[in-house]
């Protein structure tokens, strides 16, 4: 049992995200993951450059990696079922900490203290675990924008929630992100490489 942690947690290729959605281009945890650690390392970059922050990046990356990595355990719940109500919410903490705890469990005795705050939050990293927050909100509206590039309607909903979700955050490093960088998930590949019209994208 002290050695399978890492072979459970290639299991998050095989997690489906977005079950109840008509998707276009599927998405399972492991890439979701992926994008989320970029994004928050990104946000606390710009916490750090811009606004004088002193974030951890690297940390908040690694938080990123493993924040769905109970869903191994749980699967994806949708979020209407998830959030349904304060009760509902409550039950499901708990499912998660009893899945993140028995994950734990999968590592030799003397790595899991390094683990132990990648899946729990500790005191002093509250503000880390609020960047991976965002950056998992961030990385579901770029779902929602791709989805709509595509031609698919069934994530206008959601963008909208989403957009507005991330509104009440209040964190300034959002708002600087998609100020600059949000835009350009809207453009070709062409236009991203500044060549546009030329038809070369290789």
């Amino acid at each position: 049992m002290g050695g399978n942690f890492f072979a459970m947690m290639s299991r998050m290729k095989f997690i489906e995200r977005w079950a109840l959605m008509r998707n276009s281009h599927p998405e399972n945890i492991s890439e979701h993951s992926v994008e989320v650690a970029m994004l928050a390392h990104g946000l606390a970059v710009i916490g750090n450059k811009r606004l004088g922050r002193r974030y951890d990046a690297n940390k908040a990356a690694l938080i990123a990696l493993y924040h769905d990595s109970t869903e191994i355990i749980t699967g994806d719940m949708p979020t209407p079922v998830k959030y349904y109500n304060r009760r509902m919410r409550g039950a499901f903490r708990e499912i998660e900490d009893s899945a993140a705890r028995r994950l734990l469990a999968m590592l030799p005795e003397d790595l899991r203290e390094d683990y132990e705050t990648v899946f729990f939050a500790a005191e002093e990293e509250k503000e880390l675990w609020r960047l991976v927050k965002a950056a998992d909100k961030l990385s579901a509206l770029i779902k929602c924008i791709d989805e709509a590039k595509s031609g698919n309607t069934e994530f206008a909903y959601a963008k909208v929630t989403i957009s507005r979700a991330l509104d009440e955050m209040g964190l300034e490093e959002i708002r600087i992100f998609r100020e600059e960088f949000l835009p350009a998930y809207d453009m070709t590949l062409d236009e991203l490489q500044g060549e546009a019209g030329d038809g070369e994208n290789s």
